[in-house]
């Protein structure tokens, strides 16, 4: 873990060990040039712990380029729970009030929301220890979820990517390929649904999958049929790291827009799909949507209607930044880099 700690370009990261539940803690902070770091907080079960550790550096850094591309003056950073089994009960409360206290300790260098594998509950348990948290309002500790929020600047995204190859926004007959319908593919099925678009859906939880399709008039496909299934858009809203070497030459999509984080295996995917002639949303921008609900909500108090239109206007920087690759032929990825880095020196 020291080699990869020295290895990366981040400011710092922050472990913890908890001996009763033989939980490995990381939070790594990678840039804090806008503001103090905030990001999600991840509960998964890792092969090994350096994975673990990966992910938390991985993710803040993705955290970074979200904050900076829209415009949020806040910095980098995300919590990684690397857990020997899930836990629940009673465990479960007294492991987040522990990763509470370790938030606490930083003093607001670094605000944590709900993540992969973690719920607004998780949320509220840790505002028993911090006031460092997102997602819980009031004495009364009411959560927010910040799925539908997630779902709805996904939705904007596609629809500003079918606009920059088609000219029209329009989703009528289009087929999009939701992977993975949980807390955000869910929702986003729906609004495609009821935008007319084919709805596609695959999730490891087939039973979920067919109940939703049903719902909502949509179809299914087995999960491991996602790659190489003819789409429109192929929308990846459950693991990262789906885009790669290997499956690239398979996908049979034009676009390539989903809520996952990570989704791309290394940078040099984003080349690879330009290559092939397909669009992709940075994840990083097309998921912003969850992230910034939550801070609004709590600092500006505004009507969710509010924040809904704040999410639905990042379809225009997707634009710009759709605009700025074709100018530059390069791929979205690149010319979303520059957009960061034009911020972090305050160009912009």
């Amino acid at each position: 873990m020291r080699d990869l700690i020295a290895r990366w370009r981040g400011e710092s990261v922050v472990t913890a060990y908890d001996e009763p539940s033989d939980t490995w803690m990381f939070i790594a902070l990678h840039d804090t040039t806008l503001g103090p770091a905030m990001g999600g907080v991840r509960m998964r079960v890792y092969p090994v712990i350096e994975d673990a550790l990966i992910d938390a550096m991985r993710l803040a850094e993705g955290m970074t380029y979200k904050w900076a591309t829209i415009g949020f003056g806040f910095g980098g950073g995300k919590g990684v729970l690397a857990v020997r089994a899930i836990p629940t009960g009673d465990e479960r409360i007294r492991l987040f009030r522990r990763f509470g206290r370790l938030v606490e300790s930083l003093r607001g260098g670094y605000s944590c929301g709900p993540d992969l594998g973690t719920t607004p509950e998780d949320m509220a348990t840790i505002s028993l220890e911090t006031t460092h948290v997102h997602g819980v309002r009031g004495e009364g500790r009411e959560t927010v979820d910040p799925g539908p929020f997630t779902a709805l600047g996904v939705f904007s995204g596609i629809k500003a990517a079918l606009r920059h190859i088609d000219g029209s926004d329009a989703l009528d007959g289009k087929t999009v390929l939701v992977e993975g319908v949980g807390d955000v593919g869910a929702p986003l099925a729906r609004m495609l649904g009821a935008a007319n678009a084919r709805v596609v859906i695959a999730d490891l939880d087939a039973a979920r999958a067919q109940a939703l399709a049903e719902e909502i008039g949509g179809e299914t496909v087995s999960a491991d049929r996602v790659i190489g299934t003819v789409c429109d858009v192929y929308a990846p809203c459950a693991v990262g790291a789906t885009v790669n070497a290997t499956t690239i030459p398979l996908l049979q999509c034009r676009i390539v827009a989903g809520s996952a984080n990570n989704q791309l295996f290394e940078p040099a995917d984003a080349d690879r799909l330009h290559a092939r002639g397909v669009l992709y949303a940075p994840d990083y921008v097309i998921n912003a949507g969850g992230a910034t609900a939550l801070p609004l909500l709590e600092m500006e108090d505004p009507s969710e209607e509010d924040v809904r239109g704040r999410i639905r206007g990042f379809d225009a920087i997707l634009t710009e930044i759709f605009e700025e690759a074709s100018r530059d032929a390069c791929s979205p990825l690149e010319a979303a880099h520059r957009r960061v880095e034009r911020r972090l020196r305050g160009d912009d």
